[in-house]
């Protein structure tokens, strides 16, 4: 009796550690993946802000919370079943794939950049694409839905990524890593994102309440928050603009177009040669640069196409089912 209850305490001894080892490598996996999707993460941080300004301060953080939940679905419920099966049963169809949402972000961005330079026919071709809001709730739903598919877009490139890292591992520790990735960098992007929105009226409070070295610093937030969000506009604009781009760069490598890629490369690996004490750094900027020429080429010749054949055919299409 004493034998078999040692033996049953050293298979649950065995058990635990094989536990402890599995959760140690699903830690350092997750945490692995997550590294190389934080170029993907800052860009969303950076867009997401863009879709708040305008709005009454009361309806902010359910804003951010709406988007964050739909950040969430798309991850969890479309995107890693997806990734997953895509892997299994069919892994050349994930580079066209990408590529179209790399297409999509190229042309928010470049319509963006479009209409910050040419304000008045960009909002005629607005017009012509999407419907107009009529009050804040129409307004608030519609911006929901855009940073949403926009948000369906860089989080399947996070969640590519993360796949990627994970070839050597087992189908079901890529399924439990992945989703680990997905609430973690959800968390801390709307966490953020809730941080930056709010930011002005933690300083009206401060303002009011403090005294002293805390009044100057939350009157230091509230003049500087609105021209911070501009900024993060812009950024969010140019995040779309490069990293659409570098998706359409690495896909059309894949497919077999690899010059602009090459180019893109070597062009970083030069400047970084030329400045050895910030190779890195040098290196980063040439690609984001490279990427978002590519982007914006990409994303410009779309804006025709999308208003003269897309649109009219997507509202052909919307008009039927309302009939």
């Amino acid at each position: 009796m004493s034998v078999g209850l040692l033996a049953l305490l050293d298979d649950v001894v065995a058990l635990t550690k094989v536990a402890a080892a599995s959760l140690d490598d699903v830690a350092a996996l997750t945490a692995k993946a997550g590294t190389k999707a934080a170029g993907v993460v800052i860009d969303d941080a950076a867009v997401t802000p863009r879709y708040v300004v305008g709005f009454k301060p009361d309806r902010e953080l359910p804003i951010v919370w709406r988007i964050a939940r739909g950040s969430l679905f798309n991850k969890l419920v479309i995107l890693l079943p997806i990734a997953l099966l895509l892997q299994a049963f069919a892994p050349w169809a994930i580079t066209p794939l990408l590529f179209v949402g790399g297409l999509y972000l190229a042309y928010e961005g470049a319509e963006k950049i479009y209409e910050m330079v040419v304000p008045h026919e960009a909002h005629a071709h607005e017009a012509s694409s999407t419907a107009t809001a009529v009050d804040p709730v129409t307004l608030e739903n519609e911006r929901v839905a855009g940073a949403i598919r926009t948000d369906f877009i860089l989080s399947a490139e996070i969640m590519a990524i993360t796949l990627s890292s994970l070839e050597a591992t087992t189908f079901w520790m890529q399924a439990v890593i992945m989703a680990l990735v997905a609430v973690c960098i959800t968390a801390a992007v709307y966490g953020a994102v809730a941080l930056i929105v709010k930011a002005d009226d933690a300083g009206l409070a401060l303002a009011r309440r403090g005294t002293g070295l805390l009044a100057a610093m939350g009157r230091g937030l509230v003049r500087g928050m609105p021209g911070f969000l501009k900024a993060l506009a812009v950024v969010g604009t140019a995040a779309m603009v490069w990293v659409g781009g570098g998706i359409i760069v690495h896909s059309l490598a894949t497919f077999g177009f690899a010059a602009p890629e090459h180019l893109v490369h070597d062009a970083a690996v030069a400047v970084g040669n030329a400045v050895p004490a910030a190779a890195g750094a040098m290196q980063w900027i040439v690609t984001a640069v490279g990427s978002g020429i590519v982007g914006l080429v990409f994303g410009f010749a779309l804006i025709p196409i999308v208003g003269k054949v897309v649109a009219p055919l997507w509202s052909a299409v919307r008009n039927r089912r309302a009939s």
